[in-house]
């Protein structure tokens, strides 16, 4: 008696076939996502070096005793641009633009010009220094010590990480001053008179360049070349440049930019500690009152003959 067809192996005939759609779909997914996930990430850490500053009071005499004479400063800088030159702007805009874009645009324009003004005068002179700073501390307070003893003379008897750290031995540059990225926020500021994405594009263009930058204290740490530094950066441009325009935005803030560059530094660590927990095992870590009490011999710095002094900063 002849056999009658099994349905069953014309179901198992069409399984591979959905389960190939089903592959094609996810994979065409995949890309889009992974790029959002990625992107989310690197946008976070900004936000997290403002949490994290705010959480270490330690930080605080950084901001305090150094930038905020100039944040003072930069407060009048903003004064004289919306003062003289946002009206004036912000007709212009409006003859393109209409009302609601204009208002919009005219803030971030006079925001950029004021940015400019100060990035030109303040920023490469006197920022960098604390910026290095709190890098290097929340660093240590990573366990990432041994990053950064071989490039500045280190207190471990110190009570925090900020005052852990004497002179650097190495040249020490939280990101080198860029006069081409000062010629670009010039260059790329006409973008806010553009409609609609012209300002969207101005920060993500100028937060690229910021982003790429944001891990040059790292890459010095780890002693790599121009050639090496330029691969790193290549490879992570995509996360750069979404860490850079969160970054830009923060540090569009009147008055609140000099605190705001601060801690993006902290934010730009956080990442660095991710990246190196994935990458190695962490050796070195902040000394603590009880590692001095188990060692019961006189306080000795580790990593070269000097004597901590306390220092307010």
């Amino acid at each position: 008696m002849p056999s009658l067809p099994d349905a069953s192996n014309g179901g198992n005939r069409s399984s591979p076939l959905l389960w190939r759609i089903l592959k094609f779909f996810l994979r065409s997914f995949r890309g889009p996502v992974d790029r959002f996930r990625r992107a989310s990430r690197a946008a976070a850490y900004p936000i997290q070096g403002i949490y994290y500053f705010l959480r270490h009071p330690e930080f605080y005499p950084v901001f305090l005793g150094r930038l905020l004479p100039l944040s003072i400063i930069s407060f009048l800088v903003y004064l004289i641009l919306f003062t003289f030159a946002f009206i004036p702007q912000l007709l212009f805009l409006m003859i393109f633009q209409g009302k609601a874009g204009a208002w919009f645009n005219a803030i971030v324009l006079v925001l950029g010009e004021g940015h400019v003004v100060i990035q030109g005068l303040f920023e490469g002179f006197f920022v960098d220094e604390a910026q290095v700073d709190i890098f290097d501390a929340t660093l240590i307070n990573h366990g990432l010590t041994d990053l950064v003893a071989p490039h500045r003379l280190l207190f471990p008897d110190a009570p925090t990480s900020v005052k852990m750290l004497g002179k650097p031995t190495t040249k020490a540059e939280f990101q080198p001053f860029s006069l081409k990225q000062i010629i670009e926020l010039i260059v790329f500021l006409p973008f806010n008179l553009i409609p609609y994405g012209g300002t969207v594009a101005f920060l993500m263009i100028t937060g690229s360049r910021y982003g790429k930058l944001s891990h040059h204290r790292w890459f010095q740490l780890r002693g790599l070349s121009k050639k090496e530094m330029k691969r790193e950066r290549s490879y992570w441009s995509w996360e750069y440049t979404w860490f850079g325009t969160i970054a830009m935005v923060l540090q569009l803030i009147p008055v609140l930019s000099f605190f705001f560059l601060l801690t993006t530094s902290a934010g730009a660590a956080l990442w660095v500690t991710d990246l190196e927990e994935r990458s190695r095992v962490r050796v070195g870590r902040p000394v603590t009152a009880n590692d001095q009490a188990a060692r019961n011999q006189p306080d000795e710095p580790v990593y070269h003959d000097g004597i901590y002094h306390d220092d307010p900063v």
